[in-house]
């Protein structure tokens, strides 16, 4: 437990400050360009990276030692914010900031990726919770995790304001280049107790037969990533379009404030899990989650009070550890160790590769017919009653129309063959373990 505390803490200072640079990126592009169309491509795009590399994470986590793993994603993201960098040194930030011009798209891909390359660490995380941690103690663990993600969130949001507010997005790039530098440093004296994994011969470079395998021995398993999958496609419209919202209540220096704020609801959520767990059938309690998820995207901005989107996405940040710690303890009971970071590193791949459909669909939708629509008077006359009358009441009507879909979807699920599948497989008497200690799973020798 100790190592993985160790492991734990490292991650979140490496999260922090992909996240920190990640969320400045933002709030310098939409206070420099004042698009929405600019926020959603960058949005949409760190989830494309995702999805592109998921499972080419998860099949370098599960053919390395994990401590090598997470030092490989450390250091390509320190290479990718060096080159940033000196993109920055090389560029006005006039000319970076030019959406019609290269640079701009050529600086936000290269920070985007480094911010990418360090997700392989949070698929080798959650398999160090398999490795180092108790089976009954998944549960808590992960949510653990999601703390964690809340403490990361925090300080990212108001440190990523005040960063892009007070010096900019130079001294921006040089702190994040210095932070990763540091936990760099800190893995090379860091041991992870692991055997060496077991390399089939002329195994491929990405496995994604060995991927899809591993899910399909299990009932249930994919419609679970389906389901997590849709979430996420609804996921997308509330990715596009809460930094806009909110930059319309707020300074861009309040705005993280805000967030901050909002984060604590992930640390109080995943500390709730990591007390208490996630009950007998942690589907249930996902499903569970997910319609008061979706009865929270309908109603926190129905009207634009500051202090009810402020609480409403506290809420809805401190539901959200509850069903990313259900899916992965479904996982790590379910599948193989020798298969996890396959089959995490798919889940990542396949999850995320609907976010930016949405993001990327509903950004320019916004932009130039939704919005400008509900700031007419046949806007205000037809949607009034429901939003009022003040600003960002596109948005608001976007954000209402997919909390509804993802409650209807939600309840659905309920009555769905593959929820008693996977529930069954979960909490009945035959349910195994993905014990690391399993000479089938992870053989002594190389």
């Amino acid at each position: 437990m100790r190592t993985f505390y160790q492991v734990l803490v490292n991650t979140a200072v490496a999260n922090v400050t992909t996240s920190f640079l990640w969320w400045a990126l933002t709030f310098w592009a939409y206070l420099e360009t004042r698009s929405v169309l600019a926020t959603g491509v960058i949005g949409g795009a760190y989830m494309l990276f995702m999805a592109l590399l998921g499972v080419v994470f998860g099949t370098v986590v599960d053919r390395l030692r994990k401590h090598r793993a997470m030092l490989l994603a450390s250091g390509t993201t320190l290479a990718a914010f060096l080159v940033a960098g000196l993109i920055y040194l090389l560029q006005p930030e006039s000319v970076l900031a030019d959406l019609g011009g290269p640079w701009f798209w050529i600086f936000a891909a290269v920070i985007l990726f480094g911010g990418v390359i360090e997700n392989m660490r949070n698929i080798a995380l959650s398999t160090t919770v398999t490795l180092l941690v108790p089976e009954e103690r998944h549960a808590n663990a992960n949510g653990l995790v999601g703390s964690v993600t809340g403490i990361v969130f925090a300080v990212t949001s108001v440190f990523s304001g005040l960063a892009v507010g007070l010096l900019g997005l130079g001294w921006t790039l040089l702190i994040a280049i210095a932070f990763t530098a540091v936990t760099v440093v800190h893995l090379l004296f860091l041991r992870i107790p692991e055997e060496p994994p077991v390399v089939e011969e002329r195994a491929p470079m990405v496995d994604f037969r060995g991927a899809i395998g591993a899910i399909r021995s299990v009932p249930g398993l994919f419609p679970l990533i389906v389901f997590a999958t849709f979430n996420n496609l609804i996921g997308g419209v509330y990715m596009a379009l809460m930094d806009p919202y909110g930059l319309q209540l707020f300074a861009v220096e309040w705005w993280g404030v805000v967030l901050a704020f909002a984060s604590t609801g992930f640390i109080v959520g995943g500390l709730v899990v990591a007390k208490t767990g996630l009950g007998r059938n942690p589907i249930r309690t996902m499903l569970v989650l997910v319609v008061v998820m979706s009865a929270v995207g309908i109603l926190f901005t129905i009207r634009d009070w500051w202090w009810l989107y402020a609480l409403g996405m506290w809420v809805y940040m401190a539901i959200f550890p509850g069903i990313e710690a259900a899916e992965q303890t479904v996982v790590q009971k379910v599948v193989p160790y020798a298969k996890q970071g396959r089959v995490f590193g798919f889940a990542q791949a396949f999850e995320s590769a609907a976010a930016p459909i949405t993001s990327f669909l509903i950004a320019p939708i916004a932009q130039f017919w939704i919005i400008p629509y509900m700031d007419s008077t046949a806007g205000e006359r037809a949607f009034g009653w429901l939003l009022g009358d003040g600003i960002g009441r596109g948005i608001a009507l976007l954000f209402v129309v997919a909390g509804l879909i993802m409650l209807v979807v939600a309840l659905l699920a309920f009555r769905t063959k593959a929820y008693g599948r996977i529930s069954r497989q979960f909490t009945g008497p035959d349910a195994g373990a993905a014990d690391p200690g399993d000479e089938e799973r992870v053989p002594a020798t190389a």
